[in-house]
């Protein structure tokens, strides 16, 4: 049986959501993903390319939904087209840098293993690295994987996720932030990079110096010893060696990174609200 038009204009239409109003929370909900998404997209750990697309997406939805039950996402009609564009490109640039500067302190090991790798004649046995695409000694994968494991071991994905999630709060969507901060983190990270790759590779790179130093003084000598059929075989299970026996000391380095990371990468995104 069907209504007649004038009780269905009584009720005031239909009953269901309004078409507008899907498109405004849609809305405010994209603005509320851009953030945090950029930054899932520049992390090491979730950035990676072996980790799939579709897991990244809705990684961003479900935080974005967290965002919008955390703090009050302001409406697009609340801006002008210009300043919408300008609120989406500052959102991603706040994203981005955030995870490109976990990125370049993640560097440090991919660092350590290239110059441990030279120093023991490893330089040939490289990949392919799938999450940077670029060719990549097997110890630096190896110190890298390390490196990420520890971060997950000590739920360093946890606070920095929860670090983006405040950064919220204390520079809502649509302000504008200290660029310069960013800026200073970025540089602030490279250079502390070199530094703890140092760390890292200081005592297997003298150790090794030493082992070819030696070796030198055997073929010169000896000089029926060839360098290349002596040598070469001792500095490959040399590095080994010595990988395992300081793998305790590496791993409280990696520590000390993952914490330094985190200390700073929290220390940037509270400079970049007040300058």
């Amino acid at each position: 049986m069907h209504l007649p038009l004038t009780l269905l204009h009584d009720m005031g239409g239909l009953p269901g959501l309004e078409l507008q109003a899907v498109m405004s929370v849609l809305a405010q909900f994209f603005l509320a993903t851009i953030r945090i998404g950029a930054f899932l997209v520049a992390v090491p750990v979730f950035g990676a390319a072996n980790v799939p697309l579709q897991v990244r997406i809705i990684l961003s939805a479900l935080l974005g939904v967290v965002v919008m039950g955390y703090v009050p996402v302001p409406t697009v009609d609340s801006y002008s087209e210009l300043q919408i564009l300008g609120v989406i490109v500052t959102e991603l640039v706040v994203g981005l840098s955030a995870g490109l500067i976990i990125t370049i302190w993640f560097s440090a090991a991919v660092l350590a293993g290239e110059k441990i790798a030279t120093s023991a004649g490893l330089g040939f046995a490289a990949q392919i690295d799938p999450s940077t695409g670029a060719t990549t000694p097997v110890v630096s994968k190896m110190l890298s994987l390390f490196l990420i494991v520890i971060f997950l071991g000590l739920n360093g994905h946890l606070v920095v996720i929860r670090t983006m999630l405040d950064s919220y709060s204390y520079l809502p969507i649509g302000e504008m932030p200290a660029f310069g901060a960013l800026i200073k983190g970025g540089i602030a990270a490279a250079g502390s990079m070199f530094l703890a790759a140092t760390i890292i590779m200081l005592p297997i790179a003298i150790t090794m110096l030493l082992i070819n130093l030696a070796i030198g003084v055997i073929t010169r000598s000896a000089p029926q010893l060839n360098l290349f059929s002596f040598g070469f075989p001792i500095s490959m299970l040399a590095v080994f060696v010595v990988l395992y026996m300081s793998i305790g000391a590496i791993s409280l380095a990696m520590q000390d990174l993952v914490h330094s990371t985190i200390d700073n990468f929290q220390l940037v995104m509270g400079a970049m609200t007040y300058g």
